[in-house]
């Protein structure tokens, strides 16, 4: 399906060579990096040990980590967006700090 929907669109498709993993230098890269920056440093001991750490690594990959072919930038930068008006982060406390400080100087 995915070929013929191609095919009526005129795309054409580049193969790999079974057996050639140079022609698809981009996967090679990220598997060397992922093998070398966190396969071969961890001991999982469980699965979600696993899943956990290889996360961690996934969004520092993405968002942290400079990339020398995007001019040392992140793939894709964590996004900072402005609050609304009305929302949560723009209003005030609704008691005053000096309430909370007695309040934990009681509990102490």
């Amino acid at each position: 399906m995915v070929r013929e929907w191609l095919k009526g669109v005129g795309v054409k498709t580049l193969f790999i060579t079974p057996g050639s993993p140079w022609e698809n230098d981009y996967v090679e890269s990220f598997n060397g990096k992922l093998a070398d920056e966190l396969l071969e440093r961890e001991v999982f001991y469980t699965l979600y040990e696993a899943k956990v750490l290889i996360e961690r690594w996934r969004v520092q990959y993405n968002t942290i980590r400079p990339h020398g072919a995007l001019g040392y930038r992140p793939l894709a930068p964590e996004a900072i967006f402005a609050a609304k008006a009305g929302s949560a982060a723009l209003r005030p406390p609704q008691q005053p700090i000096e309430h909370l400080v007695g309040l934990t100087n009681r509990l102490v």
